[in-house]
């Protein structure tokens, strides 16, 4: 007896189909819609700072780019929670709470390594020539390669 995988299905049937998927992107689009509300209640400047991450129990947890705009939205906090109570989506609401974490950066790119000069590669060229092992020198003359263009002309 061989094995028959299933055919291959659209991604949107495997979110639609899926129980753990739909669950899952039926969250998603659950928390887009309140982040919509959420932004529609704050001030322009803020709403780039300031994303929903959970709505439970009558708690909703908002994560913030840094302290800076946590405090400034906990100054509004009361008025913030008035106005999201009166939305149908916010029902319930009890209480916000507020979560400092940072934009993870994007990781830097190594910086380029400037080319070697002529007079570097003359140096590393009468260091080769005093080495007595094969390998190295080779390396070392590998190394000596690596100039500019336009010091080698």
């Amino acid at each position: 007896m061989s094995f028959r995988p299933s055919p291959a299905r659209a991604p949107a049937a495997l979110l639609r189909d899926a129980k753990p998927l739909k669950a899952l992107f039926h969250q998603a689009r659950r928390l887009e819609q309140l982040q919509q509300l959420l932004e529609s209640q704050l001030q322009p400047a803020a709403r780039a700072h300031c994303k929903v991450a959970s709505w439970r129990d009558g708690c909703l947890l908002l994560v913030i780019t840094d302290g800076h705009w946590a405090t400034r939205l906990r100054y509004q906090q009361r008025r913030l929670q008035r106005q999201l109570a009166e939305m149908q989506a916010f029902a319930g609401l009890a209480r916000i709470l507020f979560k400092v974490q940072p934009p993870i950066p994007d990781t830097p790119r190594p910086a380029a390594v400037p080319p070697l000069t002529r007079h570097a590669a003359d140096g590393i060229l009468s260091a080769a020539d005093g080495i007595s092992d094969p390998r190295l020198r080779e390396a070392l003359e590998r190394l000596a390669r690596h100039t500019s263009r336009e010091e080698r002309e």
